[in-house]
């Protein structure tokens, strides 16, 4: 019989309380947009090369987990040092070259041309802090500790296998929480050293990957990534909330990297999250027992 989360509220009850939640995402947002934790990271993040689709692609087909990836000098200019025996990603650069050629009338000219080179990047989960007192501007959200009382992460697991899927926890390289896959093999990891508190909320959000994004076109899930990482953890925030977990120090900022801490990007995928998370919530609680009926008058 699968594990579930005992649980006393009402459907409508958790309804309500999902929506509230839902509501609260959007205003710490705001609140970290305001602050100067937000600035730093924003800085951060904007210093990284935009690559082609050619080049994400290549990226989540070797490191699904991918975040920001750069070189590996790059990544010392930015504090951060890749560490020992990392495995890059080869990716593809480009660099304008300027050449002479013979063109149709016999003449001499310059030509410009783009020739392309493979390239090494790391993913910054592959790197470590060189100078601490210089300060982390990536550091907007907090893995969670603690324990898992409600035994969410059982109830999410019973629950995914009960649709098909394989749940492990495995060591995930480059310190990744989480993968859904998404080569048909329909397996989701957990990292294995995780507080009991990160794994559950993170089989929520493997969960939540599951119900609204397999299947979907590898170049669909990279062009709108930000959106997709946005929905998974928002379900994974309000799921756990409902059921006495509380995330924010983790998804507020995991929400606002993937979302540009825009509050908009939140408000237009509120349907989507709140309709998986109602879903995802009664699947994985147990029913509420009926009220009994009241004794006929005598």
């Amino acid at each position: 019989m699968a594990r579930t989360v005992k649980n006393s509220k009402s459907a409508q009850q958790r309804r309500a309380e999902a929506e509230a939640l839902q509501a609260t995402i959007t205003e710490q947002i705001e609140q970290l947009r305001e602050s100067g934790a937000w600035e730093r990271f924003l800085g951060f993040a904007q210093s990284f090369h935009h690559y082609s689709l050619g080049n994400l692609l290549l990226i989540l087909a070797q490191r699904p987990d991918a975040t920001c990836v750069a070189g590996y000098r790059s990544w010392q200019a930015r504090n951060r040092q890749v560490r020992k025996g990392e495995r890059g990603i080869r990716i593809f650069g480009g660099r304008t070259v300027r050449e002479t050629i013979e063109n149709e009338s016999g003449e001499e000219e310059e030509q410009s041309r783009v020739r392309f080179f493979p390239v090494t990047v790391f993913d910054m989960a592959q790197t470590d802090l060189i100078d601490a007192e210089v300060g982390d501007p990536t550091d907007i959200s907090c893995s969670l500790t603690g324990d898992d009382p409600a035994g969410i992460f059982d109830a999410v697991s019973d629950y995914l296998t009960g649709l098909g899927w394989t749940v492990e926890r495995d060591n995930i390289p480059g310190g990744a929480h989480g993968i859904t896959t998404t080569d048909g093999s329909r397996r989701v990891v957990i990292g294995v050293g995780l507080a009991a508190a990160q794994a559950a909320k993170t089989a929520l959000h493997e969960a939540a990957h599951v119900l609204l994004h397999v299947g979907e076109d590898p170049s669909e899930y990279v062009e709108h990534r930000g959106v997709k990482e946005t929905e998974a953890e928002s379900v994974a925030y309000i799921v756990a909330g409902i059921l006495g977990l509380d995330t924010s120090a983790y998804s507020v900022g995991y929400i606002a990297g993937w979302s540009d801490c825009d509050a908009d990007t939140i408000k237009a995928t509120a349907a989507n999250v709140l309709r998986t998370a109602h879903h995802l919530a009664d699947a994985i609680t147990e029913p509420t027992p009926a009220a009994e009926p009241a004794p006929a008058a005598v």
